[in-house]
């Protein structure tokens, strides 16, 4: 039985989890499997996905405060993201989409189980995720957040155990710092293991770059002020840093980047 895949049921609503269960178990003769744990909303799924890490998540789609593509987004950052790659689960969606949704699934070959679900077409979905290579998952699950317009409002953070959804308007600034990033927002400091550049990328139209090592929230950006280096034997070079809402920190603008963000501030 330690050679069974493991799994993961992900729903809002008890009476569904207990229905999938109750599936698996009428299905455990021809699937061995092992239940590894439920969870009831994204925070507590991305925690046990963290100390369990299930082969296989049922996850469903509807369920409120995180969609369920939105956290199969935050899952497979987490798995491609740091020197240390997370194992990336194989999702199986659970949903009551229509049937132009439903395209988009079929598309990028990620299964879905349509409620009320079916033994058998449970039974076919784990099948069929076991032949999944988790990497090429990874990046379909990115084409479907991208194809359903899903983007991640928060920042995963885990921290000591548990799971932080931070707020991505909350956040002021992003910096890389050895392999990690440093999440900075009004009250404190967080770490994540993400690349600067993907996050560039994912929320180009809320966070610029200033510098190579860091991302700047639009929104939090007050101004800018010229520095001129103090002891410098020749005075050395002056230049641009931003000056920001709500923290003290000034960050340094390159050369670079400065033509980018000049115009920035009215």
């Amino acid at each position: 039985m330690s050679d069974a895949p493991s799994i993961l049921i992900v729903d809002d609503e008890p009476v569904a989890r207990s229905r999938l269960r109750e599936l698996l178990a009428d299905l455990a003769p021809e699937f061995p499997h092992r239940i590894v744990g439920e969870a009831p909303n994204a925070p507590e799924a991305l925690s046990q996905i963290e100390a369990a890490q299930p082969q296989i998540v049922l996850l469903d789609i509807q369920m409120p405060g995180m969609t369920g593509i939105e956290l199969a987004r935050h899952i497979s950052a987490r798995a491609q993201s740091g020197e240390t790659p997370r194992p990336m689960p194989l999702i199986i969606f659970v949903t009551a989409f229509d049937e132009f949704a439903v395209e988009a699934f079929e598309v990028r070959a990620i299964d879905y189980l349509l409620k009320p679900v079916r033994a058998e077409r449970l039974r076919q979905a784990l099948a069929r995720a076991l032949t999944r290579m988790p990497q090429e998952h990874a990046q379909a699950i990115d084409q479907l957040a991208r194809a359903t317009n899903t983007r991640r409002r928060h920042l995963s953070v885990h921290e000591r155990g548990r799971v932080i959804l931070v707020p991505l308007e909350q956040v002021v600034y992003l910096k890389a710092e050895l392999k990690y990033i440093t999440v900075r927002t009004k009250e404190r400091e967080f770490l994540i293991e993400e690349s600067l550049t993907s996050l560039e990328e994912e929320f180009s139209d809320r966070f610029v770059r200033i510098h190579r090592n860091a991302l700047v929230a639009r929104p939090s950006i007050a101004g800018f002020e010229r520095v001129m280096p103090q002891g410098e034997v020749d005075g050395g070079d002056p230049y641009w840093q931003v000056v920001l809402r709500d923290v003290t920190e000034r960050l340094p603008v390159s050369r670079r980047q400065w033509s980018t963000v000049k115009n920035l501030v009215s």
